[in-house]
């Protein structure tokens, strides 16, 4: 039996100040639950092979084989909408490296066998037949401006269903329920959250390499519903997403003045986040939102300030004459990586948030730079370069400085970000000119796991660089 459950009402898709775009409603209905997804490994360990449920090491060696026909649609308007939400699945889980989705051409029975009826129990020999070892099935209603989604995961090797879920939104909201959908696979069958239903923030650049246009934009995950935020008049570099993802922070050059700027999704307005005497720029938000940690620079170094967002009050982390930059917080606000000068050369350190206890963490024969903290605690990403391997690296090690290992390089790699599971990392690689007025030179952002595996180019309608991943549901 199938567990109807709503999504709480958002504004997730309110930019420039226009109205949000459909608010989720409630579906009346009455359900069995589905039990829990299990820890990650925890079914693995437990149910051998007869499960699709696996934890992530094992799907990294061997993707799950997963069957998504198209959603069923009783009428012409609700079967595209059907086959468009199952191509956003298939890419969604395809994409991630951790699932399989079969072709339909090996389907036994064609995908609009139950339109307009529920779905019944499938029979899983015609699954298990061509190997898949999780089944998705599900129907779409579109009626007027409204539609109506449901699904059902099922569990081909243990012939069970495993989770079934419906939604109501406005047509214009049907990419996030697929989003939504895929995020729910994910968790079920690999026992932690996905990261499907999110966006990126990331600079935009367009024009001549000797005089590009930047440009703030956003998009989906997955490169849909691109938008611009700023019109190019200035230069733009680093945003970051709040916490909750609807408010942006970001250096840019207005009126020749680099100084840290606040832009709300919601309604399109921006402002300078105080008043200093110096350059404000590398700013990331504290973990409560409360707050923005950036670098001030008076003079020749810089130091390390916290800005109270509504009172502007000003908090010195550091005070030293070395260059102190791109601080970050952990996740639970305790502690702060950032890059200093302090030894001699950019170096990874880690102190309290008070801006106590001043341990540096990195000692390759590199330089280090941008390190971010993983939403999860466990890894800090950075980027170095000037080694005697690549010129750049995107790298991760632990919070104490060990295990350091480089999981992709370049020409020019930089600016590592996390999707909200800790999984995945995006960053940005830039190609070398090879002429005069800089022909040849590419910018395009990136995504790979954490281990160094399932390296991707994320598409992006202009070239682009500084991503950065938003909260999931921001």
């Amino acid at each position: 039996m199938t567990e109807y459950s709503a999504l709480p009402p958002t504004s997730r898709r309110a930019l420039l100040g226009a109205a949000a775009a459909g608010l989720l409603t409630p579906v009346a209905a009455r359900a069995q639950t589905p039990p829990a997804a299990p820890a990650a490994g925890a079914a693995a360990a437990s149910s051998g092979d007869q499960s699709a449920v696996i934890d992530v090491n094992r799907a990294r060696a061997a993707p799950i084989p997963i069957a998504i026909p198209d959603f069923a649609g009783a009428d012409p308007q609700s079967a595209t909408l059907g086959h468009n939400i199952a191509q956003v699945i298939i890419n969604d889980l395809g994409n991630c490296g951790l699932f399989k989705p079969l072709p339909a051409s090996a389907f036994i029975l064609p995908a609009g066998a139950a339109a307009g009826s529920a779905p019944a129990t499938p029979d899983f020999s015609n699954w298990s037949t061509i190997g898949a070892q999780a089944l998705v099935t599900g129907h779409a209603v579109a009626s007027g401006g409204t539609i109506q989604v449901d699904f059902r995961l099922w569990d081909v090797l243990a012939q069970k269903q495993l989770q079934g879920t419906a939604y109501t939104t406005t047509k214009a909201n049907w990419r996030r329920i697929a989003h939504i959908i895929a995020d729910a696979i994910y968790q079920r069958l690999l026992g932690e959250p996905g990261y499907f239903d999110t966006r990126i923030v990331y600079v935009s650049l367009t024009g001549p390499r000797a005089h590009m246009t930047h440009r703030l934009a956003i998009m989906d995950q997955d490169g849909a519903n691109n938008r611009f935020l700023t019109d190019g008049t200035w230069m733009v570099l680093t945003p970051r997403f709040s916490p909750k993802g609807d408010t942006i922070c970001f250096m840019s050059y207005a009126n020749q003045t680099p100084r840290v700027y606040l832009f709300d999704l919601n309604t399109g307005r921006q402002r300078v986040l105080g008043d200093f005497h110096g350059m404000t720029f590398a700013p990331r938000f504290a973990p409560d939102g409360a707050s923005v940690i950036m670098a001030l620079a008076p003079g020749g170094g810089s130091s390390i300030v916290s800005v109270d967002i509504a009172t502007q009050r000003v908090r010195q982390i550091t005070s030293s004459n070395s260059i102190d930059v791109s601080p970050c917080y952990s996740p639970d606000g305790s502690q702060i990586v950032f890059n200093s000068d302090r030894d001699g050369t950019p170096q990874l350190y880690i102190m309290g948030a008070d801006g106590s206890g001043v341990k540096r963490i990195s000692f390759g024969h590199a330089n280090y730079t941008s390190p971010v903290w993983s939403p999860v605690g466990d890894l800090i990403a950075y980027t170095r370069y000037g080694g005697e391997e690549a010129p750049f690296s995107i790298g991760v090690m632990a919070p104490d400085g060990t295990g350091e290992r480089a999981i992709a390089d370049g020409w020019d790699v930089e600016g590592p970000t996390f999707c909200p599971n800790g999984r995945v990392i995006m960053y940005f690689s830039q190609s070398r000119a090879t002429g005069s007025q800089g022909q040849g030179f590419s910018s395009q952002l990136m995504t790979i796991d954490t281990t160094g595996f399932n390296q991707r180019i994320e598409p992006t309608v202009t070239g682009a660089s500084d991503p950065a991943w938003s909260p999931l549901g921001g």
